[in-house]
């Protein structure tokens, strides 16, 4: 009765070990998702203003932005007339600067957004190119941006994705080494056991066989509990701190996360199983 209790305590340690270690994996994975999807949006938030020609009509500075609309990188135009963009000063100056002066000395404009996903690694490049195609058309004066600032953001977001890149390659490395070590201690309370079964004739395969298959188990249980842990998480953080983490256009990501946990338990738990399991037979 004690060897079955303390055989099932070793079971329970060992899936609640691999739980553990899992489910930090897949908060990791978590953050690094949405911290991309954030630097992203960031980037399509910054607008580049075009100006226009005072004397534009509307239907020129209208096709204009369709043209602009259609080139692959660009991800929204938006026209603002003369009038638009003096009422949109009014507003931010609180009075009517109009009357006051007596004119209208905005220009109209395109401000457009890019859409970073398409866009290739070379996006300074990019955006040369696409100030010099813009600059050319009809009725256009210039781009304007603050140029600095693209540029320290663009360099943040890059080192900031690299560092959780390389945080996540460490981790899923600590995890491989913790989940190896889970394995090889509760296998080694059965290390008699294998002994007995070589000494009786059983082959490598035939020994191997029971120990891989638990170890699928543990590694497939640990991961589908750490998957519902990293939900449960995250729906506690998305209602505390009305942070929006669940929604539809995040059940896709979450799910291959969740996959990713539970096939990654699975490979880990059968390897060191396989490794260790082997040692022990050799050794016999």
């Amino acid at each position: 009765m004690k060897n079955k209790v303390n055989l099932w305590g070793t079971h329970g340690a060992t899936v609640l070990g691999i739980t553990l270690v899992l489910f930090m994996l897949g908060l990791l994975l978590v953050i690094e998702y949405h911290s991309y999807r954030l630097t992203h949006d960031a980037q399509e938030r910054i607008t580049y203003k075009v100006d226009l020609s005072p004397d534009v009509s509307d239907s020129l500075a209208v096709a204009l932005a369709a043209q602009v609309g259609q080139m692959s990188y660009v991800k929204h135009v938006d026209y603002i007339s003369k009038e638009k963009a003096a009422e949109i000063f009014s507003e931010d100056l609180g009075e009517d600067f109009v009357g006051f002066i007596g004119y209208n000395p905005l220009y109209p404009s395109l401000m457009v957004n890019f859409n970073v996903q398409l866009l290739p690694d070379n996006s300074s490049e990019v955006l040369d190119r696409f100030c010099a195609e813009v600059g050319q058309l009809e009725g256009v004066t210039g781009v304007v941006y603050q140029e600095n600032v693209v540029s320290e953001l663009r360099e943040v977001f890059y080192k900031l994705s690299w560092f959780l890149i390389v945080f996540v390659v460490l981790l899923l490395v600590i995890t491989i080494v913790l989940i190896a070590s889970l394995i090889r201690i509760a296998i080694y309370g059965r290390r008699q056991a294998i002994g007995t079964m070589r000494m009786v004739g059983a082959t490598a395969s035939f020994i191997c066989r029971p120990f891989l298959w638990r170890s699928v188990a543990y590694g497939a249980l640990g991961g589908i509990i750490a998957s519902l842990l990293t939900l449960l998480t995250l729906w506690v953080f998305s209602n505390e701190f009305q942070l929006q983490l669940i929604g539809g256009e995040h059940w896709l990501w979450y799910g291959c996360i969740g996959l990713a946990l539970v096939l990654v338990g699975i490979v880990i738990a059968y390897l060191a199983t396989a490794i260790t399991v082997r040692r022990y037979i050799d050794k016999n």
